[in-house]
């Protein structure tokens, strides 16, 4: 990814944003759906539960459309596992931080090991900045 690309996004989404995670299923279907994300050295980060739809279908084909604020393109999806993982200590702990605002409001069960976190590495994409269109 090329530095003007990447300033761009950083200064968008290096906070809790809301993107469109695109996945999937194994009939060729696809489902979208929006999630609060923050970005973070070429991938956005979100947690969310391993039994859902989108975990699913990323287990199959980890390949996943994005898009939020003039800006779409692919990434690659993984998950890093469970949020406690002594491995996610430091990610976890900037998550919670960029998500403050509603982390605790019922919806994250950190005592689930099902709660993981989920990586998606930005591999392409198109972002619009003052008018001008900027890709890789």
């Amino acid at each position: 990814m090329n530095k003007k690309f990447d300033n761009i996004l950083k200064e968008r989404f290096s906070k809790d944003s809301l993107i469109s995670i695109a996945t999937v299923d194994n009939c060729s279907i696809p489902w979208v759906r929006t999630v609060d994300a923050i970005y973070i050295d070429g991938a956005f980060y979100t947690i969310t539960h391993n039994s859902t739809n989108k975990m699913k279908h990323i287990s199959s084909n980890p390949v996943v459309a994005i898009c939020g604020e003039w800006f779409s393109g692919h990434g690659k999806a993984e998950s890093l596992g469970y949020i406690r993982n002594e491995k996610n200590k430091d990610l976890a702990d900037e998550l919670r931080k960029a998500f403050a605002s509603w982390y605790d409001n019922g919806h994250t069960n950190e005592n689930d090991v099902n709660t993981i976190i989920l990586k998606i590495t930005v591999t392409d994409g198109i972002i619009y900045e003052n008018g001008k269109r900027f890709e890789f």
